[in-house]
Formats: structure tokens, C-alpha cells, sequence
């Protein structure tokens, strides 16, 4: 934390000056979030317009074999929640990710992971905004979608400006609807594999292995949806910055992580299942929106209009934790001495308010850049940012191997270990290395990493050139 001394890693040097980190009047992050908000929170950021929308693009490239693809991706995930989870407990930041970089591997390599993190949500917080915005256009003609992204950014501001209690309340709710939706999704789905609507034969699951087999495309296909695959699964490390500001960040972390993969698996992979076995993976109606295909087959009224609800609100839940995410990677970028000390304020109820209205500030010019050249300016950001996942979670990997294995020679006890170390941890590695070589196989996956790793080298590059300017009071590592 801020002006905390911690030891450097082999070979480096740190140079540490013992005065307060910051000089602000203000309180700092206050806890308020409790464990039940942060493991929906945890849900509501992985359940989104990926799963509802495109996870029919990966069905229809996979075919049935998508389940595997499902499943490998879920590996990784759980692999990476186990190790944060780690960091975690022993050491909460609302820096999350990025604090334990900079601790293992030095001052530029945890910069450039929460510059790069910032960067993409503020992006996708501007994605976010544009596709809820239009939905609700299509639905009232009569108002543009630009003032719907107005209002949409106006409120979720105020939310995040109102104190955590208040907006983990709201995220409660928002993850709250779409796992309800699911829910109902899964039930009704079995109940038409086994025959139970009346109207409407049972599928049984003889949908997986017709129309050319469980696995039409082979392994190709397989990886090729991994592809799209892995990163629907992006949202979940919202919990570890969340749990900096929960009561006890090294008991809850635990049993949030606990509870929040078990669910997601169950969810996407459940939800898969059902779509595969209700329907053959080729009908185009399953590319284009899979669940409500799936819907449409067994006759529900108001399909359309439901899903297009509930992709509404997984945007607009995403886009809240995307703001929550960001003002408090802005904050911790500060209280390290990485962003301007602006960021670091806080009002009295703990609210990083200049970090919230920098980040939201941000997403909203570049909506108004997409506003002004349409096609343009948001899907050549989005492209820059597209693979920002991998590198994210590669770095997460790298900071438990490193940190582990310096607390393990020290002999310093841990709240919490993650199971299988090294082993789990290197096999993360090797999977998370599978994924970019299949990327870099993949045209337009190429492009996205190589983007994305140009920006992070850039980011490298300047976290290093300004390595000297940080404020008094701030660690400064060699690196």
C-alpha cells in the first residue's frame, strides 16, 4: 500500500523516503462493499453481451466441440482467480493486478499493466454505452441514440459518485436480473431436452453429435473459438480490486472466488450445453443470437424484446463496473506515485471522485468521437485493446510465480496458498502461451495483439522515462 516498504526482488535496488504518500484532507477508500455485492459483482462482470450474443459466433465455427473450448477457457480463468486470490489475501489493493506487477517485477512492469488495464476499460466503457444506446434507439425512434448514451453516462457517474455501498447495491441488482435470466434459461432448456413443454418434442441431445458430428471443424475450429471464447470471460478480476474495500478482504477473497467460478462454469458451460442440444449448431438463427433461438424454437412470446432487455442491462452492468474498475485502477496508479496525485482525492464518503470523473470523462470523448466518425474511431480503439486480457493475465501469472516463491524462501506466512504451486501456475502459463500462438495464427486475432502489445510497449517505454519524477514519499523500484 502507499508508502509501505516491501522487499525488492533479486538483484534490484528501492529506494524508499518514509513520508505519507499523499497530502490530501480526504479519508481514502473506505470499506463497503460486502462479500455477497463482490461475488455478484464477480458474476455480473463475466455474464455479459459476450455470453447472450457472441457466444453464438463461436457455436457456429466449434460447432458442439465448443463445450471444450468453454471449458479450456474456464481453466485459464480458474487458474487466474486461484492466483489473485493468493495476492489478495495477503496483500488487498484496489491496484489489484497492477500492484502486485509492480512488486514482482518493478515500477514500469506494474505501470504499464494499470495504464493498459485503464486505457481498456475506458474504451470498452465507451463500447458499452454506444451498444445500450442504440438498442433503446431502435426501441423509442423518436430520440436519438446520443442522448440515451447520455443519460446512460450521466447515471452510472452518479452511481459510482454516491459511495461504494451505494454502487455495489446497483451492481447487485444488475448481475442479480442476469443470472436470474439465466437461470430460467437453464430450466427451460432441460425441460426441453427431456420433453417437459407440452407442444414442443424433446431435443434429447442428439443435436451434438448430428449435422457432421460433435466436433464438425475439428481442432481447428476448436481453437479458432477459443479465440473468441476466452475473452467473454473477461470481468471476473473486477473482485480483486472490489475486495480492497470489502470488511476483510483476506477472509472474503476466499470464498468470493469460491463462489463466483463455480457459478460462471456452471452458467456458460450449462448454457451451451442447452443451445447445442436444443438446436443444430449450423441453423443461422444460432449465430445471430443464440438464446433467443433457443427461445423462439420453444414458442416464448416476447423473445426479442426480452433479450434485447437483458443485453441492455448486461451492458449497462458492465459498463458500471467498468467505471468502478477504472477509477480505482486510476487511484492506485496515484497512490503509487504512476498517475497525477489528483487521482489519490477522495470525498468523505471514499469515493475516488477525480478518478471516476477522468475515467468516465475519457470514455465519453471517445463516444463522441465514434458520434462524429462512425465505423471509425471505436472499432479501431477497440481493435488496439482487443487482446489487453492476455497480456493482463500473463502478468497476473509471472507476479504469483515470482511472489510465491520469494515468500516461500522468506518463511512469511499467507492467509491463503494457491493449490498445485508451481506446477498449476506454470500450466496456466502454457495455456495462456497456447492461446496467443493461436492468435498469432489467426489474421484478424493477429492484429488485435500485435496492436495490443505495441501499446503496451509504449507504456513500458514511458513508465521508464519518467521513472525519476515520482513524488516524494513513493517507493521507487529499479525498474
Amino acid at each position: 500500500m502507499a508508502g509501505a516498504t516491501s522487499r525488492p526482488a533479486s538483484g534490484g535496488t528501492r529506494m524508499t523516503t518514509e513520508v505519507p504518500t499523499t497530502t490530501t484532507t480526504t479519508k481514502g477508500l473506505q470499506p463497503g462493499l460486502t462479500r455477497r455485492q463482490i461475488s455478484m459483482m464477480g458474476l455480473g462482470g463475466a455474464i455479459g453481451a459476450g455470453l447472450f450474443v457472441g457466444s453464438g459466433q463461436a457455436i457456429s465455427i466449434a460447432g458442439p466441440a465448443v463445450l471444450i473450448s468453454y471449458l479450456v477457457a474456464g481453466a485459464i480463468v480458474v487458474l487466474i482467480m486461484a492466483m489473485l486470490a493468493e495476492m489478495v489475501a495477503a496483500r488487498p489493493s484496489s491496484g489489484a493486478f497492477s500492484s502486485y506487477a509492480q512488486k514482482a517485477m518493478g515500477r514500469s512492469a506494474g505501470s504499464a499493466v494499470g495504464w493498459l488495464y485503464w486505457i481498456q476499460l475506458i474504451v470498452v466503457i465507451a463500447a458499452e454505452a454506444t451498444g445500450a444506446g442504440a438498442i433503446v434507439a431502435a426501441w423509442i425512434p423518436g430520440i436519438p441514440a446520443w442522448v440515451w448514451v447520455l443519460v446512460f453516462v450521466v447515471a452510472l457517474t452518479a452511481v459510482n459518485l454516491f459511495g461504494v455501498r451505494n454502487y455495489g447495491t446497483f451492481e447487485f441488482w444488475f448481475a442479480a436480473i442476469k443470472v436470474a435470466a439465466i437461470i430460467v434459461f437453464l430450466v427451460v432448456g432441460v425441460c426441453a431436452i427431456l420433453g417437459f413443454i407440452p407442444g414442443v418434442a424433446g431435443s434429447g441431445i442428439g443435436n451434438l453429435v448430428d449435422n457432421g458430428g460433435f466436433a464438425p471443424n475439428g481442432l481447428t475450429g476448436i481453437a479458432a473459438a477459443l479465440l473468441i471464447v476466452v475473452f467473454a470471460f473477461g470481468g471476473t478480476e473486477v473482485v480483486a480490486i472490489a475486495a480492497a474495500e470489502s470488511d476483510n478482504p483476506s477472509r472474503n477473497i476466499r470464498r468470493i472466488v469460491r463462489e463466483v467460478l463455480v457459478r460462471i462454469l456452471i452458467f456458460y458451460v450449462g448454457s451451451i450445453f442447452v443451445i447445442v442440444s436444443v438446436l443444430p449448431w449450423n441453423d443461422p438463427a444460432v449465430k445471430d443470437g443464440p438464446f433467443s433461438a433457443v427461445l423462439d424454437t420453444l414458442r416464448v412470446p416476447g423473445v426479442g424484446l426480452v433479450m434485447d432487455l437483458i443485453v441492455v442491462i448486461a451492458l449497462l452492468s458492465a459498463m458500471n463496473a467498468n467505471i468502478y474498475g477504472a477509477s480505482r485502477m486510476a487511484y492506485s496508479l496515484g497512490e503509487r506515485g504512476l498517475a497525477p496525485l489528483a487521482a489519490t482525492r477522495t470525498t468523505l464518503k471514499g469515493v475516488p471522485v477525480v478518478a471516476v470523473l477522468a475515467s468516465v470523462s475519457f470514455g465519453f470523448i471517445t463516444v463522441g468521437l465514434n458520434w462524429a466518425f462512425p465505423d471509425v474511431v471505436l472499432p479501431a480503439l477497440l481493435n488496439v485493446v482487443g487482446s489487453t486480457l492476455l497480456i493482463i493475465w500473463t502478468a497476473t501469472a509471472v507476479s504469483q510465480i515470482i511472489l510465491r516463491r520469494r515468500a516461500d524462501r522468506a518463511g512469511d506466512e499467507m492467509p491463503m496458498r494457491m493449490w498445485g504451486f508451481p506446477w498449476l501456475s506454470w500450466v496456466c502459463l502454457a495455456l495462456l502461451a497456447g492461446v496467443i500462438s493461436l492468435s498469432m495464427i489467426d489474421p484478424a486475432a493477429r492484429v488485435q495483439l500485435l496492436l495490443t502489445i505495441g501499446l503496451t510497449a509504449v507504456l513500458l517505454v514511458v513508465a521508464r522515462l519518467t521513472r525519476g519524477a515520482s513524488r516524494p514519499g513513493v517507493a521507487v523500484d529499479a525498474g
